[in-house]
């Protein structure tokens, strides 16, 4: 089993899939999911994403199952998830959904959402604002809440695991409604 991720370019995923010899499965939430999805992805969010799950979304038709997310870093992270729990037959579709959309594959459009990335943005730099602030007005102990969230965030771009995201995707506004 190779640990290399093979990416491929939405045209060859839409052309694959469109025969039916595989399935697009979208791992972003379901929020996400219903903002804009490429027309017969199936979502397996990240964060319940399992063999079990993909081979489930798969059903009897078999063939390799083609990953996308926003922009291809969750799917490249799902990929290799699904490597290590033995499925072999999996790609990543570069560039996710927006380069599917911006390729002018068919995709489907629901009501508009605040992406994931943008939230950890509005979530992190909430944080720092309130501990700047606290801390000037209320007790110096207060700037540890900035500098904690300046810690995660640097850890966050050296091992690309966002603590914040993690959190986010499981709130309630990110999980409800039907997906599609």
């Amino acid at each position: 089993m190779s640990n290399q991720t093979t990416i491929v370019v939405p045209a060859e995923a839409s052309a694959v899939v469109g025969s039916g010899r595989g399935i697009l499965v979208d791992v972003r939430t379901p929020a996400e999911f219903r903002e804009v999805h490429a027309e017969g992805a199936q979502l397996v969010p990240f964060d319940i994403l399992d063999r079990r799950a993909v081979e489930a979304a798969r059903g009897a038709q078999g063939g390799p199952v083609y990953l996308l997310c926003a922009s291809g870093i969750r799917a490249t992270k799902a990929a290799e998830k699904l490597r290590n729990a033995g499925l072999a037959d999996v790609l990543v579709v570069a560039g996710g959904t927006n380069a599917w959309a911006a390729a002018g594959l068919p995709v489907i459009r629901g009501r508009k959402t605040i992406s994931l990335e943008r939230q950890v943005r509005i979530g992190a730099g909430s944080f720092v604002l309130l501990g700047a602030i606290l801390g000037w007005r209320v007790h110096p102990a207060f700037y540890l809440l900035s500098a904690f969230v300046g810690a995660g965030l640097i850890f966050a771009g050296v091992t690309d695991i966002c603590g914040l995201a993690i959190v986010l995707a499981r709130a309630p506004w990110n999980r409800s409604g039907k997906p599609s």
